[in-house]
């Protein structure tokens, strides 16, 4: 059974019933809308009131990024969306009249995405690339195109690794020069966002206006998306020149958007806390003064999402350290900064638990209890942080490599590896909402309906309430009593109806049903993660609680063959056997596929690597017997939490 499905077909018999009475009457009116209409559209078509999960990428570079334009990639903002709207793009190497050798076409087109160039030195790459501009002739501008990837290092120095940014001296006066090509840039940006949006009743794709934050201080990353939610946005992006701390960057944000009130609204999204130092989520703010309950809600308000998986690694948990959860170990980079990344001799610095989402959600749950708010209260999607221009490209069989620090656009040439063997094709995002338009996908985001794939389109539910039937999953309202009798993910816990009771978490979960070409994966298990702070700090565990841990499906490395048995969905009403009403707790979903190879494995067995015999081993593919090198991945999908709080301090601290 299809709970998703059942939910949808109650309410179209309703809306069939309502039509056969309408006949010959005025046209019907759309349904009113839950939420805020900011922007003027045509209604709709396909509306659910009960939702559906839509599929996107919210971290995208093209060549207007210094990152992607340094290392080859010439696709624009305008070519981005056409990638994730299924239309073919042009890819490195070129021609002798720049035309591209090979093209790229996504299987199944994106439902939503946004491009998100880097907002520091989007003006200096319009300049350098610009010959009637004042400073194309400079130094630093010959060097860009002479010379990329040097430009690439000594530009990120001067800006976004720096502790006090700054310009470049042919940015001229107070970087003017720099700032008014920065406004075209921007203005292209804006453009091509609303030349993608479908506008019309056909609702097939949604754009969002956006850039990125990418303040590097000492190379620890502390990079946030800003997604705004119609086409009001600031004059021109606020970068880590004008805002070198996220409280400076949500500080000018409020002032020049959300305070206008003229409807302009964003959110930011904060990533790869992996390469954070333990920057992300530390619990002091940036001048090193503890959090208090103004910042807590500011970071509330502002942040209501994280970032968990991209090209760069998964960003969920690390494995040891007191943590048992061996899954933990999946995509992990062996480093926590850029330093470290580019010379890990001279600075090692690897991972540790605080870079991590858990650890986050974790230390939230102190923070609430300490402040009344929650101030990493995050939920949880994934995208691709792609410089290539080419969003949603998650597919492991034909990963082209995605550049920003990995293997630069220009050397992707067969037959080596097209990345460096610890990164990987990226993430999705998903939003549940009731119709694919800026404003459903937006408020999605606000309230944390949301998950995050490492690629698959898995779909996934999680409600949680107090009196789940435990035969919950058999009824063709699975998602109505959800809703009605529960919250979904990224929510809390109403207030149990009566002492005593237990929460109960009903999760259903479906594979991707993949492509004719190329079917989906089955899935293994559903688990619970769930987090809880006590009277000896915070904690987690993991539940299996649908499926099969000791499954004996995998597959062949040598051939990428897969075998065993899977589950094409899976469904349960699960109960925490370990509830304390006086302890605060999160829980969240993570579903497991069964074993697949992993896009490097495909790329080494296509050429017929053979570790044993070194005359097979060819140019560029040494990696391929690395004894890091993994060979096979389990693809999942995380649900944003739901938490709990307990009765007493519920009102006073979320």
């Amino acid at each position: 059974m299809n709970p998703l499905f059942f939910g949808k077909r109650s309410v179209s018999i309703v809306l069939a019933l309502a039509a056969v009475f309408a006949a010959g009457a005025a046209p019907a009116q759309p349904p009113e809308r839950p939420y805020r209409i900011t922007e003027q559209r045509q209604p709709c078509t396909d509306y659910d009131p009960m939702r559906r999960p839509f599929f996107g990428d919210l971290h995208v570079h093209t060549a207007f990024s210094q990152d992607a334009s340094t290392q080859g990639t010439r696709n624009t903002p305008r070519d981005a969306y056409r990638f994730a709207r299924g239309e073919a793009v042009g890819l490195q190497p070129y021609d002798a009249k720049g035309r591209p050798l090979r093209r790229l076409k996504l299987a199944r087109p994106l439902d939503f995405a946004a491009v998100t160039d880097h907002a520091e030195q989007l003006g200096e790459v319009r300049v350098c690339n610009t010959p009637e501009l004042p400073g194309y002739g400079s130094f630093m501008c010959r060097l860009y195109r002479w010379w990329p990837r040097a430009a690439f290092y000594l530009m990120n120095m001067r800006s976004c690794n720096s502790l006090d940014p700054k310009r470049f001296g042919f940015c001229g006066n107070e970087g003017r020069r720099c700032l008014d090509a920065a406004l075209t840039q921007w203005q292209e940006i804006q453009a091509a966002a609303e030349g993608a949006y479908d506008r019309t009743e056909a609702c097939s794709f949604t754009t969002f206006v956006g850039y990125e934050w990418s303040a590097s201080p000492n190379t620890n990353n502390l990079h946030r998306n800003v997604i705004f939610r119609n086409e009001r946005v600031t004059r021109l992006p606020i970068s880590y020149y004008e805002a070198n701390t996220p409280e400076k960057l949500w500080r000018q944000l409020r002032r020049e958007c959300l305070d206008r009130g003229d409807g302009c609204e964003l959110v930011t999204i904060p990533h790869n806390s992996n390469l954070s130092g333990g920057l992300m989520f530390q619990t002091v703010q940036s001048d090193g003064s503890p959090f208090t309950a103004e910042y807590a809600r500011e970071r509330n308000r502002f942040e209501p999402l994280a970032e968990i998986m991209q090209h760069k690694g998964d960003s969920e948990c690390m494995f040891g350290a007191g943590n048992e959860d061996e899954l933990c170990g999946f995509e992990k980079l062996p480093y926590d900064n850029f330093r470290a990344e580019f010379f890990p001799s001279l600075f090692p610095s690897p991972p540790k638990p605080a870079d991590f989402v858990r650890n986050a959600l974790e230390s939230g749950l102190s923070e609430a209890e300490r402040l009344g708010t929650n101030p990493f209260k995050y939920g949880l999607i994934a995208s691709t942080d792609t410089h290539l221009g080419t969003p949603g490209a998650v597919d492991e069989r034909n990963h082209v490599g995605h550049g920003g620090a990995g293997v630069p656009a220009d050397k992707r040439v067969p037959p080596g590896l097209p990345d460096n063997l610890e990164f990987n094709p990226g993430g999705l995002a998903v939003l549940w909402a009731e119709e694919n338009t800026r404003d459903a996908l937006f408020a999605a985001m606000k309230r944390r309906e949301a998950y995050g794939t490492s690629g698959p389109r898995i779909v996934v539910r999680l409600f949680g309430g107090w009196t789940y039937p435990a035969d919950m999953c058999d009824s063709r309202s699975f998602v109505e009593t959800g809703y009605a009798e529960g919250v979904p993910m990224g929510s809390d816990l109403p207030p149990p109806p009566s002492p005593g009771l237990t929460p109960r978490f009903a999760v259903w979960a479906q594979q991707d049903v993949g492509t004719a070409n190329e079917p989906g994966t089955p899935l293994q298990r559903i688990q619970i993660i769930k987090g809880w702070l006590d009277a000896n700090g915070t904690h987690s565990r993991v539940y299996d609680v649908a499926g099969d841990p000791h499954s004996n499906a995998g597959v062949d490395p040598l051939t990428c063959e897969t075998f065993g048995e899977g589950y094409p969905e899976l469904c349960t009403v699960w109960t925490d056997p370990d509830f304390d009403p006086r302890q605060r707790a999160f829980y969240y979903a993570r579903v497991i596929e069964n074993p697949t190879c992993r896009w490097s494995a495909y790329i080494c067995n296509a050429h017929g690597v053979n570790c044993a015999d070194p005359s097979t081993i060819g140019e560029g593919l040494a990696p391929c017997c690395s004894p890091d090198h993994q060979w096979s991945i389990q693809e999942r999908a995380w649900t944003s939490p739901i938490w709990y709080v307990p009765r007493t301090q519920q009102g006073a601290a979320r």
